[in-house]
């Protein structure tokens, strides 16, 4: 069965539009409830910061309960952290009201299975082709019961602090902490702070409508001012959900998720706790490849999005993926992705290496990488247009054996993604607004 609203990370779109209204949100709910716990059951909801959260949680509720499920719900906390808490508290779902890095006037529904694990693409046909049916409304004595769950956030922050060596501290490292003002504006300091370090928190104070708002992971330009302006060791940010990480070393230098999958997979290489092969996507820089080949570590390149880092880990027995994007995954941690866990790690090979980000990251030589982003109105048929494809061929034969050409469509929003990586910086940056442009200018299919 193919899928038409479920994209790379669940149901995504602006507030107000569908499907992102009270009344889908609430046949969403009879959908998933019927595919995914026939018999009744146990749900739990978290959301991140967005106004609109209040609403959809609202609907989402009313359709659980209705459908005969008990709902539990979390407030605002990171997606991994809901992923978590589905697991440990019984759940035979999880839901997360988000729209990740988008801004506020979007939102978006994401599912996790009774594992903390993302639905298959066959799982979320089958919730699709069942919102054809009426929702769902049973008899009194059926109906679920709803509740909330007070101390979400300390679970959460507990297992957090477990995934480090329990005689780690972070005494004498200042980091300055970018959470988005979104979904771990809470946890994440509060980690950080149990383990030792001195935070100086930024984007932790979400009013509804300022997530993702020049901060975060997606716009990393404050935190680079910050960490080099108050002289922190380092930098985190945050995506508006919690799922996706990038740092910033002592000089402001933005350290992204190639680079923090080096960090990692050369250290575990070393420490000779590496599993199986790295894994990143069509994205992933080539000096990621280039660097980790010369360590003698087998690399692996999946479709771009998380859920499909995931499961070539799981194909191949890998433990480590992830994405330029800074969504890690580091599976002898946890089931998905989760922005606070993979700092972690990082900051501890930081501490028992004694060496600075800047140092850590100095082994991987990054290809010159150009990405554009078009934003387009409709579908457009990459392969059977001939501007672009002329594009991309001129593009290919100029780089030859030096670089790479990559076309794609977001799984999130309406954008075409180009990206071209070579050698040469001035080459690359030309090549890739040439493609733009074709694109740009290219008729919808």
């Amino acid at each position: 069965m193919s899928r038409k609203l479920f994209g790379t990370d669940g149901i995504r779109g602006r507030v107000g539009e569908h499907p992102m209204t009270a009344e889908f949100a609430l046949r969403l709910a009879s959908a998933a409830g019927h595919v995914l716990a026939p018999g009744g059951g146990k749900v739990l909801i978290g959301k991140d910061t967005r106004v609109s959260g209040y609403m959809f949680e609202s609907a989402l509720e009313a359709g659980f309960v209705a459908a005969g499920m008990d709902v539990l719900l979390v407030g605002p906390l990171p997606t991994p952290g809901i992923a978590y808490l589905t697991r440990i508290l019984g759940a035979n779902v999880g839901v997360v009201i988000s729209a990740s890095h988008n801004p506020y006037e979007d939102n978006g529904i994401k599912f996790f299975d009774a594992n903390g694990g993302k639905l298959s693409d066959d799982i979320e046909a089958a919730i699709e082709a069942r919102l054809s049916e009426p929702a769902v409304t049973r008899e009194s004595g059926s109906l679920g019961r709803a509740k909330r769950v007070d101390n979400a956030l300390d679970a959460y922050k507990a297992f957090c602090i477990s995934t480090v060596p329990s005689d780690l501290l972070l005494e004498g490292l200042k980091i300055v902490i970018d959470c988005s003002h979104g979904a771990a504006y809470k946890v994440a300091p509060r980690v950080l702070s149990e383990l030792g370090a001195e935070i100086v928190p930024i984007g932790c104070s979400p009013n509804g409508r300022n997530i993702n708002d020049s901060c975060g992971s997606t716009k990393p330009e404050l935190l680079q001012l910050t960490t080099a302006g108050v002289r922190a060791d380092l930098g985190i940010a945050l995506d508006g959900d919690g799922d996706r990480v990038l740092m910033v070393d002592h000089l402001g230098q933005l350290i992204d998720g190639d680079q923090l999958l080096w960090v990692l997979a050369s250290a575990w290489q070393q420490a000779g706790t590496l599993r199986g092969p790295v894994v990143g996507t069509l994205m992933s820089n080539l000096g990621l490849e280039v660097g980790l080949k010369a360590l003698g570590v087998d690399f692996r390149r999946a479709k771009v999005g998380d859920r499909y880092v995931l499961e070539m880990l799981r194909e191949t027995g890998g433990r480590l993926g992830g994405e330029t994007s800074g969504h890690l995954i580091c599976l002898d941690k946890t089931t998905t992705g989760d922005g606070l866990i993979s700092a972690l790690q990082v900051l501890c090979v930081m501490k028992q290496s004694g060496l600075t980000l800047a140092e850590l990251t100095a082994g991987m030589v990054r290809f010159p990488q150009k990405l554009v982003n078009v934003r387009v109105g409709q579908t457009i048929d990459f392969k059977n247009s001939v501007p672009i494809q002329s594009a991309v061929s001129r593009a290919e034969k100029q780089l030859g054996d030096r670089g790479r050409v990559v076309l794609r469509a977001s799984g999130t929003e309406p954008v075409v993604r180009v990206m071209v990586e070579g050698e040469d910086r001035v080459e690359v940056e030309k090549l890739a607004d040439e493609i733009g442009a074709a694109v740009r200018g290219a008729p919808a299919s």
